[in-house]
């Protein structure tokens, strides 16, 4: 069965940084265990957003980069909110993961969540 892509937007929390990205229809996600991102507490697209689906609609002055452990993800946040809305990884650039809670059209609580356990990779 062939599912069309569904344009999505999201957002920080203040609106600064804004985006789009297109992708089937978002049922699961995934959550990791890592000390970031269980203090963040974000749910992520489970699938990475090519960068030929994936557009920074505006705020790229508003983005700041943090860089833990082996520094091989980009975890980008908003300068002025503070809120995660994407990562990519130094190894694929511009290949997002997307934080699920920046997308109003998705119901983060009605997906599949899958754990990820980023916590032992190290």
């Amino acid at each position: 069965m062939k599912h069309d892509k569904i344009k999505y937007q999201g957002n920080c929390h203040c609106g600064e940084v804004k985006f789009e990205f297109s992708s089937t229809p978002i049922k699961s996600a995934l959550q990791c265990n890592c000390s970031i991102c269980s203090r963040k507490n974000a749910v992520m697209s489970k699938d990475y957003i090519s960068p030929s689906d994936f557009t920074l609609l505006q705020g790229k002055q508003s983005l700041s980069v943090y860089h833990w452990g082996d520094k091989d993800v980009n975890h980008y946040f908003c300068q002025h909110c503070g809120i995660y809305p994407f990562h990519d990884s130094i190894y694929e650039p511009g290949t997002y993961r997307v934080n699920l809670g920046c997308v109003d059209a998705i119901d983060k609580h009605a997906l599949n969540i899958e754990l990820f356990d980023g916590e032992n990779l190290l």
